[in-house]
């Protein structure tokens, strides 16, 4: 079989790219997913079902190393299933801040300006709003209320489209701010506007260039010199089949598996690749740079349980700007709020599990500490290690900002009206009071945002550190890109979806520019 383009991957990035290539009647793309249709699971487009996904069988369950200063026990679900991530997330939608994209610039990522990047939010094809009126409850309506008065941030009302009119009329940039959550679904039905509802659903069947291999395994590349022919795909109880790519392969796996794919077929770190007797193909720093955003957990019981009027548990955020730097425009400090007892890790460290229960989650938006992803195994089943190096950034200004962000959320917890809803605090409790205490429990009960990224980093031609160049091509290789989160080359403020869904939106004119320019050369031969 042979095709213009494959997409390895139909996660958040992988169905962006099926789209908006095929636009183009005369390509062909082969996209290959490793999971089913979504359209197959009522569970996946219902987005109030996203909590009982995790751990289950559309969840590859990737898992820590040993964590010296955090929690070694978190499970980073990755979805196994048409529309990867954006199937089995919360679906919050922020851009990308400028002031992010500018470091992204100044870290040698050319061209992705604000100026030019954030044009490509407008096209997104996701159906995003705030929660809906109906789905607003009560407790999240005081609190967002207490947030106000206690850190004297703004409401905004409505993140995404604040976002748009900052963008067209130059606005000036939020640096706090409190509100209900944007969010991609559809109220009247509570559906998911996920990647693959929004990009691939409305042409699967209707576009004759796209071809969708589903529940299908990709852990060959097809390898001539620095030229990258294609993949071998293994279909689920099928055998290996050989697939060429007359233009390009596009990896959009995610920030594990895109590097994984890499790291199995030689493109990686040479001192790595040897100790497995993997045959070196290009040297370079697949796996590092492994970003994430880490959030710790205050908990309260309740006097009484909640009406069952959600979106999905966690429809409102708070963002505060601990440390006040010349020219920064950016919150340094996010709360998610989950209306549910978000208490695996607290549970496991002795601490009840309320029937009925408030969580505000303060979260690091952009890490100092960086990680790294590795093989521990030439086999391709073998799950990669993934080492998130949590809290270890010598001046702890991570845990620095999870120790703020509970002291904050406890003065927000004194405050009416949404103090009236409040029992008592059950973690960390009132016994923990001192900075190294808060610290230390912080650490303890921290998880994941599931926001790993960074593990394939544009940059510049003369940065070591960069696996990508600006153009998302893999150094020293031809006709193969990495376009999802893996690209990052540094972590993003808030939820970082939409940022993935831009990369592909933008990734594919680059290649669209490309092809064109390849064609017509051809045609004047």
């Amino acid at each position: 079989m042979e095709f213009d383009y494959i997409i390895v991957g139909g996660g958040t990035a992988g169905s962006v790219l099926a789209n908006r290539l095929t636009e183009i009647p005369e390509i062909s793309v082969l996209l290959i997913e490793g999971g089913p249709d979504d359209r197959d699971y009522p569970e996946v487009l219902q987005l109030k079902s996203w909590l009982s996904l995790l751990g289950g069988p559309l969840d590859y369950q990737y898992t820590t190393t040993e964590q010296p200063m955090g929690n070694s026990h978190i499970m980073h679900s990755r979805a196994k299933v048409l529309g990867g991530c954006s199937s089995h997330n919360t679906l919050i939608c922020f851009r990308p801040f400028p002031q992010d994209l500018d470091e992204w610039v100044k870290s040698g990522a050319t061209g992705w300006d604000s100026s030019i990047i954030q044009s490509y939010g407008d096209k997104l094809l996701n159906h995003i709003q705030p929660a809906a009126d109906k789905d607003r409850n009560p407790i999240m309506a005081d609190w967002i209320s207490s947030c106000q008065s206690t850190t004297k941030v703004p409401v905004i009302e409505n993140f995404d489209a604040w976002a748009q009119t900052r963008h067209s009329h130059g606005t000036k940039v939020w640096t706090e701010g409190v509100g209900w959550l944007s969010i991609a679904y559809t109220p009247e039905d509570g559906k998911r506007s996920s990647a693959s509802v929004a990009y691939m659903h409305p042409i699967m069947d209707k576009r004759p260039n796209l071809h969708v291999m589903l529940n299908t395994w990709v852990d060959k590349l097809i390898i001539e010199g620095d030229k990258v022919l294609g993949v071998e795909a293994t279909p689920e109880g099928g055998k290996r089949t050989r697939i060429t790519a007359r233009h390009e392969t596009l990896l959009a796996a995610g920030a594990v598996d895109s590097p994984r794919l890499l790291l199995l077929n030689g493109i990686g770190p040479a001192e790595q690749l040897r100790d497995l007797n993997i045959p070196l193909v290009a040297d370079l720093p697949v796996g590092e740079n492994l970003l994430d955003h880490p959030e710790s957990i205050i908990m309260w019981s309740l006097h009484a349980p909640l009406e069952d009027k959600t979106v999905m548990e966690s429809d409102a955020a708070l963002f505060i700007q601990r440390v006040k730097e010349a020219g920064e425009t950016r919150p340094d400090l996010m709360f998610h709020v989950y209306s549910v007892p978000f208490a695996d890790n607290t549970e496991r460290l002795g601490y009840p599990r309320p029937e009925h229960a408030i969580c505000m989650t303060p979260n690091v938006c952009r890490p100092k500490s960086k990680g790294r992803l590795y093989l521990t195994s030439s086999d391709p089943t073998v799950k990669p290690a993934l080492d998130f190096r949590y809290f270890t950034d010598p001046e702890r200004e991570d845990e620095r900002t999870i120790i703020d962000g509970i002291k904050i959320a406890r003065e927000i917890a004194k405050q009416e009206p949404f103090s009236k809803w409040l029992k008592e605090e059950v973690a960390p409790g009132p016994h923990v009071q001192s900075d190294e205490d808060i610290g230390k429990y912080g650490r303890a009960v921290h998880h994941t945002v599931y926001h790993p990224a960074g593990t394939c980093k544009m940059g510049a031609a003369n940065d070591p550190t960069a696996v990508l160049d600006p153009l998302l091509r893999v150094r020293g290789m031809k006709r193969l890109r990495v376009l999802d989160a893996s690209a990052f080359p540094l972590m993003v403020t808030a939820n970082p979806m939409l940022t993935v869904e831009i990369i592909a939106e933008r990734g594919s004119d680059l290649i669209k520019a490309d092809y064109y320019r390849r064609t017509t050369a051809l045609a004047h031969l």
